[in-house]
């Protein structure tokens, strides 16, 4: 006995379309979760959004997005002309972001840092394109030392190094030694003299930078012994300063007309 016939199904929506539907959600779903850990600037969001209303023309008056998007990328060039030529003559913003770096890792070690006489590591800002970090020797190195053996003085430069790796190439860095009175010696071995001394703590603090790979063409190394005292304290005197100045701004850097020769009475 034959079998009886299955009867027909109503006519409904092809099969295909429930698969169809099934990938549209799972895309649905991709892209919701994309968007949950993605973070988005509500400025560029209104942007397009407003870009997409005027190409569409949602909004009346609208007007040629390709005419209005190049309009506005020759205002955004001529901005940034504008602004270059403000951070040649002394402007701009970047370098503040630096300092305020440089000052949170200065605050930190001095913090974490124990110093008889209450030295700190200071930061002197002369301009927009030219300051200057104050390294008390007694944080770093050992009385009459030239050497970095403190791992705690490593990692400071190692953070230094970090920041300065973030820095504009036309930043060069001058690493300057001092040294006090007191610290003037005469000995047949090296250091031989305070000259010496603060010369080859120089060295040591570029040496190590480059360890961190600083690029060297950019590091400068000078020495004034105990011949530019910082004030009547020597402890303060006792320092090493790391030069931050504009590669733009050598060409204005003059030679005081009175030197140390003509001081001597």
């Amino acid at each position: 006995m034959a079998k009886d016939k299955c009867p027909e199904c109503p006519k409904c929506l092809p099969g295909w379309l429930v698969q169809f539907g099934d990938l549209m959600s799972l895309l649905l779903c991709f892209f919701i979760l994309l968007l949950s850990m993605a973070t988005m600037d509500k400025k560029k969001v209104e942007e397009y959004f407003d870009i997409m209303r005027r190409s569409m023309g949602f909004l009346e008056g609208a007007e040629d997005t390709a005419a209005a998007e190049k309009l506005k990328q020759s205002n955004q060039h001529i901005n940034a002309s504008e602004s270059g030529n403000q951070g040649d003559m002394g402007g701009g913003n970047d370098n503040g972001e630096i300092i305020a770096e440089l000052e949170d890792v200065a605050k930190e070690y001095n913090y974490t840092t124990e110093s008889e006489n209450d030295d700190e590591i200071t930061i002197n800002q002369k301009s927009n394109n030219e300051f200057t970090m104050e390294i008390p020797s007694s944080l770093i190195f050992d009385e009459g030392d030239y050497e970095l053996k403190h791992r705690q003085a490593k990692r400071f430069i190692v953070k230094i190094a970090r920041i300065i790796r973030t820095m504009s190439d036309g930043l060069d860095i001058e690493v300057s030694g001092y040294t006090s009175s007191n610290e003037v010696m005469h000995s047949s071995s090296i250091p031989r003299d305070s000259w010496d001394l603060s010369a080859l703590r120089s060295i040591s603090l570029v040496k190590e930078l480059i360890k961190n790979r600083i690029d060297p063409e950019r590091l400068k190394v000078s020495a004034y012994g105990s011949y530019r005292p910082k004030g009547t304290n020597e402890n303060e005197n006792r320092r090493v300063e790391l030069k931050f100045i504009s590669s733009k701004l050598k060409g204005d850097v003059g030679i005081d007309d009175e030197n140390f020769f003509d001081r001597i009475k």
